[in-house]
């Protein structure tokens, strides 16, 4: 039996690696259950396993979330507590460090506690100190999703292993059987997939588009990872480009990204990097050239030049020249499209549940020589 632990169920890349290792690990009748924040609706509404709720707001100032996320901690601690039908031979597996209240419960249980890390960044400063403390105290196992993740964020003299996300298999099929094209209806889409946090660089975006406005063959659009009340309070005060178009979270990427001639990821090096970038590898295994941070997972995962390109987006007129060698090259395109594609070819489901029950399998093996 699994007890699975996590905070903001959206359509980010956390919860969707989430309800792929519930899907590996867990199987119909075994008990499994998953405890998830209750704001929010994602990916995670329909992952075949028991989904309980507990409390948790987000809130549009960040110390306030602060506390609430405090707050929504010791819910779920109290709630597994009342919890009575888990095992005693139960995994508690944390996704991200966040729900530190399950590794508590865990620890206090003497159960083996995964963490499956995604974060490097975490902020502020003694939030991080903090949750890492109770990672470094409580886990039995790690899991990081690249090597780079790997080498930067230790935590301690835990047993860790290296398992790189997946795409599902649906996802795969519908990428599989979609025809990359530079451009539709002689036009260029640069597609990007994105929070609204200043970090995630959406503000970069918005610069190149409003630099190449002038192109009216090129068009820029954001799928935003939130709600419509989230949207215009983040664009209230910020001029959107006529060559722009955002549009809300939504369940169906591959729609855009079916449509979509290049997408990019512009998170700043020096606020958040990535430690995979699940879009980019959604975006290759649909055959979209891609340009990424020259840090961090995405070094991983695409070689520079033949994937696409890794470009920090700070360097404006570097990222300006890239876009449009790109869009005036359908040679150059196509090629790199060929390349992302087989690439994207190796992340499959399978491969995935393999290396994740073999990390687990060998991590119990190690607690129990020790």
């Amino acid at each position: 039996m699994i007890v699975f632990a996590h905070l903001l169920n959206d359509r980010s890349g956390s919860p969707r690696v989430l309800r792929s290792a519930i899907s590996a690990l867990s199987r119909q009748g075994d008990g499994s259950r998953l405890f998830v924040g209750s704001d929010g609706s994602g990916c995670l509404d329909d992952a075949d396993i028991e989904i309980l709720r507990y409390w948790y707001r987000r809130a549009p100032y960040r110390w306030v979330t602060l506390f609430t996320f405090l707050l929504s901690q010791i819910c779920l601690f109290v709630r597994l507590l009342r919890t009575q039908s888990i095992d005693r031979d139960t995994m508690i597996y944390i996704n991200t460090l966040l729900p530190f209240g399950a590794a508590l419960y865990g620890w206090i249980k003497g159960w083996p506690v995964t963490y499956h890390l995604h974060e490097v960044s975490v902020s502020p400063a003694p939030l991080r100190w903090f949750l890492t403390a109770i990672a470094r105290l409580t886990a039995s196992n790690l899991i990081y999703v690249s090597d780079y993740h790997h080498r930067c964020f230790p935590v301690g003299k835990i047993p860790t292993h290296t398992v790189h996300n997946a795409l599902d298999a649906a996802f795969l099929s519908r990428a599989k059987n979609s025809r990359y094209q530079p451009r539709r209806n002689e036009r260029f889409t640069v597609l990007m997939l994105s929070s609204l946090r200043d970090y995630k660089g959406v503000p970069e975006f918005l610069a190149l588009a409003g630099h190449l406005v002038s192109r009216l063959d090129i068009r820029f659009e954001l799928v935003a990872n939130d709600d419509e009340a989230a949207m215009r309070r983040y664009f209230a005060a910020r001029p959107l480009p006529p060559n722009v178009t955002i549009h809300r979270r939504t369940s169906d990427t591959a729609a855009h990204y079916a449509e979509a001639s290049l997408v990019l990821n512009l998170s700043r090096p020096d606020q958040c990097v990535e430690t995979f970038g699940l879009t980019l590898l959604e975006a290759m295994a649909f055959g979209i050239p891609v340009i990424a941070p020259p840090v961090g997972g995405p070094v991983d995962l695409i070689r520079d030049g033949c994937e696409g390109f890794l470009i920090d987006c700070r360097n404006g007129d570097q990222l300006a020249d890239q876009v449009l060698k790109l869009a005036d090259g359908e040679a150059l395109c196509l090629r790199l499209s060929a390349v992302a594609r087989s690439r994207a070819s190796h992340f499959t489901p399978a491969a995935f549940a393999q290396a994740l029950r073999g990390a687990l399998k060998l991590s119990l093996l190690e607690k129990e020589k020790s």
